[in-house]
């Protein structure tokens, strides 16, 4: 078995309750999310003036993103597109929110982590099992790929 089974094989053995897997589908994209609206709301002013050919995609969550996809290839290349067309939502959501928003995107992001946490740790307490992450901090990201590929297998398309 590939290491990508071997993980969200043992991902999903913490995640069976119907009520903590619909909160995961809700909480999961929101925490992915709020990090990167933390990241991007981070002042890249050093950054663009290093990488100026990268124009407004010049910022901290567009290079955090490279390096979290460069993860997901490792582990299985379409998989990887999906996470790539996922973290590109994230980015233009961000940017969005950035430019028209009253509230500040790093303000939003934080609302957002704490509720979809609070959602997360209460569907784990009906599950009756810890958050996989406790046990392997890789978990982290492999929650997404788990969504990703529940995805992939509904469309009919390897992972």
């Amino acid at each position: 078995m590939r290491k990508i089974d071997d993980l969200l094989l043992e991902y999903g053995q913490s995640h069976q309750n119907e009520t903590n897997k619909t909160i995961h589908w809700i909480c999961v994209p929101a925490i992915f999310f709020s990090i990167v609206g933390l990241i991007y709301s981070i002042p890249s002013g050093s950054l663009e003036a290093l990488l100026p050919f990268l124009g407004d995609f010049a910022n901290w969550a567009t290079l955090a993103l490279v390096i979290v996809l460069f993860y997901y290839v490792s582990l299985s290349p379409p998989l990887a597109l999906g996470m790539f067309f996922f973290s590109a939502l994230c980015l233009a959501v961000a940017n969005l929110i950035n430019l028209v928003s009253p509230v500040p995107l790093w303000a939003v992001s934080i609302a957002i982590f704490i509720l979809a946490w609070i959602f997360q740790f209460y569907g784990h307490k009906i599950e009756g099992k810890k958050p996989s992450f406790f046990k392997d901090v890789q978990f982290l990201m492999i929650g997404p790929a788990w969504l990703m590929h529940f995805i992939y297998k509904k469309l009919g398309l390897a992972y």
